[in-house]
């Protein structure tokens, strides 16, 4: 199933809902989820959906949320992240595995 959404709110809720509960962040080389004390290489999970978002007034103001699973199924969670001129600094590795979406 294909899930559309108005604004990076509507996603958020939702994919919280479907089960994706854990916070995930960027840390260049790998996705941390500080809850769980775990990092992930970008080998190690899989992004099972993403959605991309702009600004209304500002073509500047893009994000990206991605629904992410690890490979051995012990986090899924969201990992909301800038993209454009301000994205953050990765990794090849990451840049690969986020780009593929």
């Amino acid at each position: 199933m294909r899930y559309t959404y108005s604004t990076l709110s509507d996603a958020v809720d939702d994919l919280q809902r479907r089960g994706y509960t854990d916070d995930l962040q960027l840390a260049g080389h790998c996705v941390v989820c500080d809850g769980r004390g775990v990092s992930l290489d970008p080998e190690a999970f899989e992004i099972d959906e993403f959605h991309r978002f702009e600004g209304n007034s500002d073509p500047e103001d893009q994000s990206v949320v991605y629904a992410i699973s690890s490979k051995n199924g012990g986090v899924k969670g969201i990992l909301v992240n800038t993209y454009g001129p301000d994205a953050s600094s990765l990794t090849q590795e990451m840049v690969r595995q986020l780009a593929t979406h």
